[in-house]
């Protein structure tokens, strides 16, 4: 049966949603806040399980052109030069499993392209505002539907979720730069940490749109509310802090020559216990919040995508939004408490944490079979993502 959808934000899970959507016949409409839709943020990581997505709509080859593969994640201590953190994609010789890093100006173009392809309207400068009776509402705009199924993908501030979420302490400041050489692997996220109230990052992230030179994020993490002070003080003092605790990444960030060219991401943590109601489904940051400690936010999104997809294929609507949920539940749950659990280890103030992070628990790591859970731990399937949704013969 073909339904009447409307999709509330043009973000990865909500262009996803639509790709999907629309290749089963159903009419969709997204509706998003800005003047013409557009990606917000520096680099992420794509991981396996939301490759398998991004191939289901045509678009996997597409992102791996623009892309750059990650092969490890590597953290060492700045005090001392120890590994902390040491994370392979695959133990396999074919090395089939990889991270896709990638700038999100650059998933978001495939992603749009594939939604568009599949003929899906967007429409621009549509601020929502609420949802009641199959109708969206806008600031400043008549209502519009009514829509069999309303997709709430509007993000961590949406205005249709009652998702409550708690304040994360620490935060962080991204940047683009292009890719420079020096020294360290370019199939590798590398992080160097102080404690755990400093952590540094280079990711290596591809090709921006339109562009064939390659591209690295950058990341410092600091408490939620130091942005400001950030900004007032010299950038040259910050240059001299980062010169001191990862010498290597230096070339890489003296090409920040101003505050401007970082943006401050800060986050929360928080899970809906329902992500649906009568004629709405919640998808993405709207359904989930977590720190970005894992690299899931944007698989979290694509899996919700698919998900949905899957159940309204398989099920009429009114049992469709809740075998999404039932199939979604346990994959969101554990990767949420183990996101809760790693995060502090990183990014706070403890010196507690940190401590346990490196005598004890990245030793324990290296002890087989450990490094093959972890391995699929970031890998996105240490347990099946949607293990409900079989197809059916």
């Amino acid at each position: 049966m073909s339904y009447n959808i409307a999709i509330a934000g043009a973000g990865i899970g909500g262009l996803t949603a639509a790709a999907l959507l629309s290749r089963q016949g159903h009419q969709i409409s997204i509706y998003d806040q800005f003047d013409a839709p557009r990606p917000v943020g520096s680099g992420l990581v794509v991981q396996p399980v939301g490759q398998a997505v991004l191939n289901e709509i045509g678009a996997g080859d597409a992102a791996r052109a623009k892309g750059n593969p990650l092969r490890r994640m590597l953290g060492h201590e700045a005090d001392n030069g120890r590994r902390v953190l040491d994370v392979t994609y695959d133990h396999d010789p074919d090395g089939a499993h990889f991270g896709l890093a990638i700038h999100r100006a650059s998933l978001f173009d495939v992603l749009h392209r594939a939604a568009t392809e599949a003929g899906v309207a967007i429409t621009p400068s549509h601020s929502i505002t609420g949802y009641k009776d199959g109708h969206l509402h806008f600031d400043g705009r008549a209502p519009e539907g009514p829509f069999d199924l309303v997709i709430d993908s509007s993000g961590a501030s949406s205005p249709l979720s009652p998702i409550q979420a708690r304040p994360l302490p620490y935060g962080a400041i991204w940047g683009t730069v292009p890719w420079r050489e020096c020294g360290l692997p370019q199939d590798q996220l590398t992080q160097v940490y102080r404690r755990a109230d400093r952590m540094i990052g280079v990711m290596p992230s591809g090709t921006l749109p339109d562009s064939d030179n390659q591209q690295a994020a950058i990341f410092w993490s600091m408490p939620r509310n130091a942005y400001e002070a950030w900004r007032t003080h010299p950038l040259s003092d910050w240059q001299e802090e980062i010169a001191q605790l990862w010498p290597e990444a230096q070339p890489i960030f003296s090409q920040i020559t101003s505050h401007d060219q970082m943006t401050m991401a800060r986050y929360a943590h928080g899970t809906l216990r329902r992500p649906y109601s009568d004629g709405l489904a919640i998808i993405g940051d709207a359904a989930h919040k977590a720190s970005p400690q894992l690299g899931q936010g944007a698989n979290m999104a694509m899996l919700d995508a698919s998900a949905l997809a899957k159940a309204l294929a398989q099920y009429p609507l009114l049992d469709a939004l809740p075998a999404y949920a039932m199939a979604r539940r346990w994959h969101v749950r554990i990767y949420q408490a183990m996101s809760w659990a790693f995060t502090p280890q990183y990014q706070s103030d403890s010196r507690i944490l940190p401590a346990l992070r490196d005598r004890a628990l990245f030793p324990v790591s290296q002890i087989p079979p450990v490094p093959k859970i972890l391995t699929r731990l970031v890998r996105g399937d240490m347990i099946p993502p949607m293990a409900s949704l079989t197809p059916r013969d």
